[in-house]
């Protein structure tokens, strides 16, 4: 279960990380430009993959179906909060 837990968290804190950044860059007086937009989606990228690398070296007793699970579960919560009601 921790797994799942540690999968979910390596999709929520990037994801997390670039909406905050790019809320703050629109606060700007330039405002948020399509530029800001692609640097922080390969931050956000490259963050992702070195928390599943730290995970999976530093997590002895990972269970990586767990892991995937829970870091698609993530990954999909956006289109379940689409349709609800």
């Amino acid at each position: 279960m921790f797994s799942a837990v540690i999968g979910g968290i390596c999709c929520v804190v990037p994801n997390g990380l670039m909406a905050f950044r790019l809320y703050v860059n629109s606060k700007t007086p330039g405002g948020a430009n399509p530029f800001s937009f692609f640097i922080w989606e390969f931050i956000k990228i490259a963050l992702t993959l070195a928390l599943l690398g730290a995970t999976a070296l530093l997590y002895r007793d990972l269970n990586w179906l767990a892991l995937m699970a829970g870091f698609i579960v993530a990954l999909k919560s956006y289109i379940i909060l689409l349709f609800r009601q």
